[in-house]
């Protein structure tokens, strides 16, 4: 008896392994796989702009980090004892406007420097609604959309959804200008399986539509991009209300876990799927709280690790693992 619908999923051309650089972008569930990613010893960059949802904020921060865009204090607005800018996430929000400046433009010093060089880079779109800034908007330009809602009040934005072209040519300028920089990066594109409940549910549906119809002229017409089917792995594969947090908006541990074995699957070879299972059995271990640390039992288990990652930096001296491999060997001598 089958309990849900499994679909098949088309490789990437050149999969995915550790010496890459991957950099990711968009909605909180790309955090969800950076994550994942960072954990199994890859070398990742997240979301430089902080999260992001619709296609234009996506756009206009890769084009900025491309161009090294640098912020002064008359970017940005104070709200709530608080200076921010409409382009990136509260997490780059300061006390003071020097403070904020500094953390947005090291944010993109950085992200310049890795996109330069990056092998990937994975953009996760979660909606088509955009948020234009109206007159009333602190220190914003009419029309322009807001990256982030910083909490302003209603009156200081409009709602709009984009349409499928649109999106083409918004995404289509980025794809090109990202080609220029980088000639030889692939960029892999998901559609957010988090819904957008506050535009209500039909008003979900449309804009991921649009967003789907978007990425696949997008994926259909020019080489190195890949479109990874995570939305449609929640709502058409799991299917099912269990597979999401409490707020039934965000898919829960579960369902990210089973998107990411299908994006190994897809993205990655045997090589590296058998990499990234070594790398979490370390990390089990390290996480592992002993009831007696000297015990020999214990110092053993500290042994036994502390080899299996020197073997594996021995073999793969790229990998992140100094600082684990100090932490096991530091363990066993005390």
């Amino acid at each position: 008896m089958k309990f849900h619908a499994e679909f098949d999923i088309k490789k990437i051309d050149e999969p995915i392994h550790h010496r890459h650089k991957i950099m990711l972008i968009g909605s909180c569930f790309t955090e969800k796989i950076g994550e994942k990613l960072s954990n199994s010893g890859f070398s990742v960059l997240q979301n430089p702009n902080g999260i992001l949802f619709n296609p234009v904020s996506v756009a206009e921060a890769i084009i900025n980090i491309i161009q090294h865009k640098i912020y002064t204090t008359s970017d940005l607005f104070c709200f709530n004892e608080t200076w921010h800018s409409w382009q990136f996430h509260s997490r780059y929000s300061g006390i003071t406007p020097e403070d904020a400046v500094q953390k947005i433009n090291t944010s993109i010093q950085t992200g310049h420097t890795f996109l330069k060089h990056a092998d990937y880079l994975i953009i996760t779109l979660g909606s088509a609604w955009v948020y234009t800034l109206t007159e009333q908007a602190a220190n914003g330009k009419p029309g322009t959309v807001a990256a982030n809602n910083h909490k302003a009040p209603a009156g200081w934005f409009q709602k709009k959804l984009m349409d499928t072209t649109q999106i083409i040519t918004v995404l289509g300028t980025m794809l090109d200008r990202l080609g220029i920089f980088n000639p030889n990066i692939k960029i892999i594109f998901t559609i957010s399986p988090v819904r957008h409940l506050r535009e209500g549910a039909v008003n979900n549906n449309r804009s991921k539509a649009a967003l789907i119809s978007a990425v696949h002229y997008l994926t259909e017409q020019l080489p190195k991009l890949y479109y990874f089917p995570a939305y449609e792995l929640v709502i058409d594969d799991l299917r099912d209300y269990r597979f999401y947090a409490e707020d039934l908006v965000h898919p829960n541990h579960t369902a990210t876990e089973y998107v990411w074995a299908k994006l190994m699957n897809a993205c990655m070879d045997a090589d590296t799927i058998a990499l990234i299972h070594k790398i979490d059995e370390i990390n089990i271990a390290r996480r592992h709280t002993p009831f007696n640390p000297s015990s020999v039992q214990h110092q053993a288990f500290l042994k036994k690790y502390a080899a299996l990652t020197q073997s594996l930096l021995n073999e793969f001296p790229f990998l992140p693992l100094a600082e684990t491999l100090q932490y096991f060997q530091q363990g066993s001598k005390n």
